[in-house]
């Protein structure tokens, strides 16, 4: 499976770069993003949450690193997630702002089957890249992440707040509504 996903970020090149480049950073705006750990100059372990409760984790190397510009990067060694990625970062238009285009390549345990479920329960992969970087930018032009009132705890609120299609408040949503 391959995503690609673009934004621009009012911020110039070299401090949108760093950010990224600080992987430590990235669980911080990327919503299945447990933790990274930079384990060397070009090595970092990372963990993340998968469907059905289950976390995957794996170990990458940065195969380019070209400040202000573009990283690539490989899963190494024994993975359930074998992945590869590379982000770009380029002068906007407008000569103020940055332009971020993200790759990301991996293949799905259970291949399209996994897909299918994962997007079933709400998983579905290019939406979540998308929103991880509204999160990047948000970040990045304000220092936070900008939550509504209905999810104020951000990664916490898929489980405590989960999404259903529009309908009616039930008598007891209702009820608890006009009491507060």
């Amino acid at each position: 499976m391959e995503l690609l996903a673009s934004t621009t970020i009012r911020a110039d090149a070299a401090r949108v770069y760093g950010f990224w480049r600080d992987f430590t950073n990235l669980a911080r705006v990327m919503a299945h993003l447990e933790k990274v750990t930079v384990t060397g100059e070009r090595t970092s372990h990372w963990t993340a949450s998968a469907p059905f409760g289950q976390s995957v984790e794996w170990d990458a190397e940065i195969t380019e690193d070209v400040p202000n510009e573009r990283i690539a990067w490989s899963s190494v060694g024994k993975t359930h997630v074998p992945n590869q990625g590379k982000v770009w970062f380029g002068a906007a238009p407008d000569g103020e702002s940055t332009e971020v285009h993200v790759l990301i390549a991996y293949d799905l345990p259970a291949g399209a089957i996994g897909k299918a479920a994962a997007t079933y329960f709400g998983e579905e992969p290019n939406q979540q890249l998308d929103d991880d970087l509204r999160r990047f930018k948000q970040v990045m032009e304000t220092g936070d992440i900008v939550r509504s009132d209905g999810a104020p705890y951000g990664k916490r609120a898929r489980e405590e707040f989960p999404q259903r299609p529009a309908q009616p408040l039930s008598v007891e949503e209702r009820e608890e509504v006009l009491a507060s």
